[in-house]
């Protein structure tokens, strides 16, 4: 099998290495060392373009140094963003055992979902609940969870479990884009049963707290409505407003307050 060529339009200078990389490299002969670091070097300039051109460079690295940490990692990454969630799961499978880590938890899950096994991204998830994620990584794992739980058909269950998580991480130190995920997800889940005029509320929640465009909220909200929303990042006013209103919707909703099992995000300060 021929190894693909390096993009020629890529400019790719060892010397921009992170210095955790490289010193994973001289683990290795210094011409395979090279060979590898250039291959990582084009996946990661790959990535957010063409994942699977980065996911074929990648190949030739994990051929050539599969033991290396950073080569697993770069692997599962790849292999992933391609929809390869076989193989993805295979290397965040491999990564943990390296590690001794929980990291890995939520995107495995996640694979698990993507190839059809919900009951096993559950198990993952009562597996994470003993875990010490971070407040990030811990929001991840809720979110695979209730769509887990809505492949399964147990909506009303999903909708508590990210009911729940949003309360908990209103006064945390959570990034927007977390956050903003969350009230996607959530608002995606309502659009599913339904409830349109609540899902839209929701998914302004998340665009307000997506400043990069990551979730595609904005595109949501147009398409509720008919038309594009101009969203005015300077009108705190408004915002306070709808906050205090999501705040209020949550606490007096139709769904009730069993508990859910999230109660690693409590400790996430």
């Amino acid at each position: 099998m021929t190894d693909p060529p390096l993009p020629e339009d890529l400019e790719l200078d060892l010397r921009e290495l992170p210095r955790g990389m490289k010193a994973e490299l001289r683990s290795l002969p210094p011409e395979i060392a090279d060979k590898v670091a250039m291959r990582l070097m084009a996946a990661g300039k790959l990535l957010e373009v063409d994942a699977t051109a980065a996911y074929e460079q990648v190949k030739v690295a994990r051929r050539i140094a599969a033991r290396l940490p950073i080569v697993r990692a770069a692997t599962a990454e790849t292999a992933y963003a391609a929809g390869d969630y076989h193989a993805a799961l295979t290397d965040y499978r491999a990564l943990r055992r390296m590690s001794g880590g929980d990291e890995y938890l939520p995107v495995m899950a996640d694979c698990e979902r993507a190839l059809g096994r919900p009951e096993e991204a559950l198990r993952l998830a009562r597996e994470a609940a003993d875990a010490r994620l971070d407040a990030a990584s811990a929001v991840e794992m809720v979110m695979v969870e209730a769509g887990a739980r809505a492949d399964l058909g147990q909506q009303a269950e999903a909708l508590r479990l990210l009911e729940r998580a949003i309360r908990l991480t209103q006064q945390q130190r959570l990034n927007d884009t977390s956050k903003a995920r969350l009230r996607y997800a959530y608002a995606d889940l309502l659009v599913a049963q339904g409830r349109g005029d609540q899902a839209r509320e929701w998914f302004v929640a998340a665009a307000q707290l997506d400043r990069d465009g990551v979730t595609g909220a904005e595109e949501r909200v147009a398409e509720l409505d008919g038309v594009m929303i101009d969203f005015d990042d300077s009108d705190d006013e408004d915002w306070d407003d709808l906050e205090e209103s999501d705040e209020e919707s949550l606490e007096d909703g139709s769904l009730d307050d069993e508990p859910v099992d999230t109660d690693a995000l409590e400790d996430k300060e």
